[in-house]
């Protein structure tokens, strides 16, 4: 079979597809503009846009520009494909940045199964939870234009495919039926717990079993709760002086915007709260290779993950396959995975007393939070484990989209 995968940053969300597919010796051909971490067995492709939008173009529309370039790009490399005689049985592709636009203009017969990872809101998502940011009335529309993407691209798709519920149900109600819920599912056997494990961090050594708090985010920023976070770190670790911190995560910004400084959220937070840190029991990590970044949360005794109505992050769901303790926020992305004292912890997003008590709660006594651990591992095991559970749905989803055939309603099995 040839497949024809598209992601701005390859391999993104199709990892473990796009291996497993190679591996059986289909042909899997990979569109990107940056591959950044080659595939065994996938061609890669690169594109590149041929130039960036106008300074000129109307800010509501500046993604839309950026999109259909994108878009003509891919277009044009996948006409490039085409000349050379490929002709993929299907396109899987994350419509986000564009790409997917004019796919179908090439292959107009050939099934189109398109990631849709987010879809924006004015109300009742991430524009405006944080209670700091201020919205003007400019907002409104700027915010309903950046859906011009996935709308243009849904038009042309046979199907649509979204990792949570709750990402679902952002969709207007026709995109929904037409979109399953298929997560691309956590690798269990790696993030997996570890009563020995250890972790050397410059001249320091961790290991499980010892007061460590976790946290992790690509980058370090308010959409993750990094600033409620740091400003309940002073308390927790005055009232738990063995307490140590690990924090991996680079200074920039993935969503949101900077802080009007213009300086990283870490030197804000730090200049915050630093002098009443101690700064020596506290480590920033930066950004980790992945098998590092699993070892900081097999030495993890209590592992933070806060976010805003957001897309949920692999971290997450790789804390709770590492029975990790996880405390996390009460919004709905981690609300779909977390239930408060059955699998995990959870506070408000910016209750940063509540957030404290719940660590110091977790660190001072270990034992009593036990089956919590066991039941988060076996959350993500029943329900998110790659070879057993997310691999055969993704796989079944593409054969039945490449068939033509009806696609079975959420929560039954054909």
């Amino acid at each position: 079979m040839n497949i024809l995968f598209v992601h701005q940053n390859g391999p993104g969300q199709f990892a473990h597809l796009t291996a497993h597919l190679a591996a059986r010796r289909d042909r899997v051909i990979f569109l990107t503009q940056n591959m950044v971490l080659p595939v065994a067995g996938v061609e890669v492709r690169i594109y590149a846009r041929h130039r960036d939008p106008s300074h000129e173009t109307h800010h509501y529309l500046t993604d839309l520009e950026l999109g259909v370039l994108n878009g003509q790009a891919a277009y044009q490399a996948c006409r490039g494909l085409k000349a050379e005689g490929f002709i993929p049985d299907i396109i899987v592709g994350h419509c986000g940045w564009g790409e997917t636009l004019f796919l179908k203009d090439v292959w107009p017969q050939v099934p189109l199964l398109t990631y849709l990872e987010f879809f924006y809101r004015y109300r009742g998502a991430d524009v405006g939870f944080d209670r700091d940011a201020v919205l003007t009335e400019d907002d409104a529309p700027r915010i309903r234009a950046k859906n011009a993407i996935p709308l243009l691209s849904f038009e042309t798709a046979d199907w649509g495919v979204t990792p949570t519920r709750w990402q679902k149900s952002g969709f207007p109600d026709y995109m929904q039926a037409r979109m399953t819920v298929a997560h691309e599912g956590v690798d269990t056997d790696l993030a997996a717990p570890d009563p020995e494990g250890h972790l050397i961090a410059g001249d320091e050594s961790y290991h499980a079993g010892q007061e460590i708090i976790t946290y992790v985010a690509r980058n370090l920023e308010p959409y993750r709760g990094f600033h409620v976070f740091m400003r309940a770190l002073p308390e927790v670790l005055k009232r738990r002086p063995q307490a140590r911190v690990l924090i991996v995560g680079d200074d920039g910004v993935s969503y949101g915007t900077r802080h009007p400084s213009g300086r990283s959220w870490k030197s804000v937070l730090l200049d915050e709260v630093g002098a009443d840190l101690d700064l020596q029991r506290i480590r920033f990590l930066g950004p980790l290779p992945h098998r590092q970044y699993l070892g900081v949360l097999k030495v993890s005794a209590a592992h933070v993950y806060l976010s805003f109505p957001f897309v949920l992050s692999w971290s997450c769901l790789e804390a709770l396959s590492s029975a990790c303790l996880v405390v996390g926020s009460k919004t709905a992305p981690v609300e779909e995975v977390i239930a408060d004292g059955g699998n995990g912890l959870l506070c408000d997003f910016d209750d940063v007393q509540g957030l404290a008590d719940r660590l110091v709660d977790v660190l001072a006594r270990p034992r009593a939070f036990t089956s919590i651990r066991r039941r988060a591992r076996e959350t993500c095991v029943s329900d998110y484990d790659i070879r057993r559970v997310t691999l055969p749905r993704y796989l079944s989803l593409l054969d039945l989209v490449r068939q033509g055939k009806r696609v079975p309603e959420e929560g039954h099995r054909e």
